[in-house]
């Protein structure tokens, strides 16, 4: 029976020390996410949620300091991961629907046709590239990655993924060129 009322004595005990911890440099804590995010109000709402995941995981051995650089590491990961998820949310936002999503006015037959020809003159050069080029437009062009995220997926330069993108737009062009010369 004392062990429990121990254990329960060290947890009030560690709860007291994280509530010092977060009250005393909450200002602080406030104004540092707010330098990351930009908003006073949002990184207000991140110290709580810092706060909250912060008590039940401080360590009873931990010293305040400890805790105090525990805690400016989750605001600060947490600022970042609201951040990463702003971007993300803004580029799906601001991206606009591919083509052929986008209703479009009824074409002659003779549009149809030379549209379908224009697709299919496309999908013959792509498909008389080389593989990591093939590779490169279809993840950049029709997938929306980055160049960044195309030269990781094929292990080459961002130089060199974009050179491979522009190689293969460049042969499209002239290809339809030639068709419609």
């Amino acid at each position: 029976m004392h062990e429990r009322q121990t254990k329960q004595q060290d947890r009030h005990d560690m709860s007291l020390d994280a509530d010092n911890i977060y009250m005393g440099h909450r200002a602080a804590l406030i104004s540092y996410s707010a330098r990351i995010l930009g908003s006073r109000d949002a990184a207000e709402d991140i110290v709580q949620e810092a706060y909250l995941r912060f008590v039940p995981d401080m360590p009873p051995t931990e010293t305040a300091r400890q805790g105090l650089a525990y805690l400016y590491r989750i605001v600060r990961n947490l600022s970042l991961d609201m951040v990463k998820r702003r971007k993300i949310e803004q580029r799906a936002q601001s991206d606009d629907p591919p083509f052929w999503i986008v209703p479009r006015a009824s074409d002659t037959p003779e549009q149809t046709t030379m549209f379908c020809d224009e697709v299919r003159i496309a999908q013959q050069v792509l498909a008389s590239l080389p593989e990591d080029i093939r590779i490169a437009v279809e993840m950049h062009r029709h997938g929306g990655q980055t160049l960044d995220a195309v030269a990781k997926h094929l292990g080459v330069s961002v130089a060199t993924a974009h050179r491979h993108v522009r190689t293969a737009m460049v042969k499209i062009a002239v290809a339809l060129d030639r068709k419609n010369a």
